[in-house]
């Protein structure tokens, strides 16, 4: 007989009993006075009578199944997969669905193999979707392009789900063909559709996209729901999406929504969590704890059609979380495959590199000449959208710290032809600059500053560094290297975690916002309204093209 079978039957000892847990079921959000026996890293039953060759005695404490992100990229959290982990682990996520799509638009496919290499060195299960759009657009200049063809050989692969988020909403409506051989590729896509609604969100999804995280308002999050897609509400560092979306949760579309982190820096993971801190977030905007405790496990596993996880049932991996007393969600222990994750060690990560090949623009190539009145990058607090603001502008009056009105620079890193510039409001800096290698999604140098030296200064540094996060001013300079594509750092979770909480403190003393570096890789996002700055100018997202800084009867720069 099957050892696992006999195993479950009672005739057999189980590996480990862990005895007196109260288990949750995300099947029907119930609690479980139980046993549960793990034979070979697989839950084999739950229940009395089971004798295990060790016994864990849980003494009354909650358990429920491995915490699972449903939509993230590892490279925004600055840290290589590792380090992720190790980062995570201790939280209790033991699965995350990952889409290399940072990478991917540095490195090619090259970023994909390095993403799934290096996920095989951590306990932490790194499920990948495949990136569908590298570049983000066709006119995005990134460092990379993949096809349908390039795609396909990583199909089948193990720890391989399906298609990455679709961003190219316009290339799915106007059924190009590309697009169309990608969307063909397989059976679970994950979609990206901020503000979609009406006729285009049916064409959207009649064409095959399943799933959306860019949802940011509740209206749009139930007409999604009603037309049949899976719904992430999703909470990084700078996307919080949660509160808002959370009254879309009912008991009858839990089974359709998860939870996600897509954007998060190592110090918020360090410091507020993961999962976990999306599931004290969700319950504190009014979820139940079950329903949140749900759309962190089963939910995501069955959208991707993860049979083996996603609860403790017969047949399931033994990952599961101990949750400490108290009424405050906070996960105690974590176990993968029915053993304890203990102290892991830091072990240097290979790297992988893109050499810059840009040139440090000079003084004339970052000045906002004309007046008039100008298009402005207004950011939106909480949330990656901008706005796209008209104000009047004088002669020689960008940068305006009175008015917060900063110049924001897009280097090409890949090929040495030149920047763009644009005006933006609302990073608040009152001297000093910014600047970084991570820059969302073609990952070119992006820059703000309120000062013309400090700004060259700052992209200098970053060109010198081969990548990194940098912050110039009050004759100071904090940087953060990240050698690895210019995304991602060699330190330990801790190290980097420490490193931006440096910048931070030295973004506030020149008298920015909290998580600048966060909003500043943004900047350049052509796929999400309303108003982006690429190496060719201004991007009006909503036209699909490049426009003037100055409106139609005022001088152009």
């Amino acid at each position: 007989m099957d050892p696992n079978l006999a195993a479950a039957r009672g005739t057999l000892p189980a590996d480990t009993v862990f005895r007196n847990g109260e288990i949750f079921n995300p099947f029907d959000c119930s609690w479980e006075r139980a046993d549960l026996a793990v034979r070979d890293g697989l839950v084999v039953g739950l229940g009395e009578g089971y004798v295990g060759t060790a016994e864990v005695d849980l003494a009354g404490l909650r358990v429920i199944p491995g915490l699972v992100d449903a939509h993230v990229h590892i490279e925004s959290s600055l840290l290589c997969p590792a380090e992720f982990a190790r980062a995570v682990l201790p939280r209790g996520t033991t699965t995350v669905i990952a889409d290399p799509h940072e990478i991917a638009n540095v490195m090619g496919a090259s970023g994909i193999e390095y993403l799934l290499h290096e996920g095989k060195a951590t306990p932490l299960d790194i499920l990948v979707m495949l990136p569908s759009c590298v570049p983000a657009t066709p006119g995005d200049t990134g460092g990379a392009v993949l096809t349908a063809d390039d795609l396909l050989p990583f199909l089948g692969r193990k720890g391989v789900l399906g298609l990455g988020e679709m961003m190219d909403v316009p290339g799915v409506l106007g059924a190009d063909p590309e697009v169309q051989r990608k969307i063909r590729l397989s059976d679970i896509r994950d979609g990206h559709a901020p503000s979609l609604s009406g006729k285009d969100l049916n064409a959207y999804i009649l064409s095959g996209l399943q799933s959306d995280h860019e949802t940011t308002t509740l209206p749009e999050a139930r007409e999604k729901l009603r037309r049949g897609m899976f719904l992430f509400l999703r909470e990084g560092s700078t996307e919080r999406n949660l509160r808002d979306l959370a009254p879309s949760v009912t008991p009858c579309t839990a089974c359709r929504c998860s939870l996600a982190t897509d954007d998060r820096h190592a110090d918020l993971l360090m410091c507020d969590g993961h999962i976990d801190d999306c599931i004290r977030k969700a319950v504190s905007a009014g979820v139940d704890l079950e329903l949140a405790l749900r759309m962190a496990t089963l939910s995501p596993c069955d959208r991707f059609r993860l049979a083996d996880r996603g609860a403790l049932a017969p047949g399931c991996l033994a990952d599961f979380c101990i949750l400490g007393p108290g009424p405050v969600f906070t996960v105690e222990r974590t176990y993968k495959r029915g053993r304890a994750v203990g102290e892991m060690p830091y072990r240097k990560p290979r790297g992988i590199r893109r050499p810059f090949a840009c040139s440090p623009p000079g003084p004339e190539q970052i000045r906002i000449t004309g007046s008039g009145e100008a298009r402005v990058i207004g950011l939106s607090p909480g949330q990656i959208t901008t706005r796209d603001l008209g104000l009047s502008v004088e002669e020689g009056g960008i940068p305006d710290t009175a008015q917060d009105i900063l110049t924001a620079v897009v280097c090409d890193r890949y090929r040495d032809a030149g920047c763009g510039i644009g005006p933006v409001q609302g990073f608040r800096l009152q001297e000093g600059a910014i600047a970084a290698s991570v820059s969302h999604d073609a990952h070119n140098i992006v820059a703000v500053g309120a000062e013309e030296g400090p700004l060259l200064a700052a992209i200098r540094r970053v060109i010198a560094l081969q990548g990194g996060l940098v912050a110039v001013g009050l004759d100071q300079e904090t940087v953060l290297p990240l050698p690895v594509a210019g995304l991602m750092s060699l330190e330990p979770c801790d190290c980097v975690a420490a490193r931006l909480a440096e910048l931070d403190r030295h973004v506030e003393r020149l008298g920015g916002i909290p998580h600048a570096f966060m909003y500043l890789s943004f900047l350049a996002l052509t796929v999400i309204p309303a108003l982006r700055v690429t190496p060719r100018g201004l991007f009006d997202v909503a036209a699909g093209n490049h426009v003037p800084v100055f409106h139609s009867g005022s001088p152009a720069p």
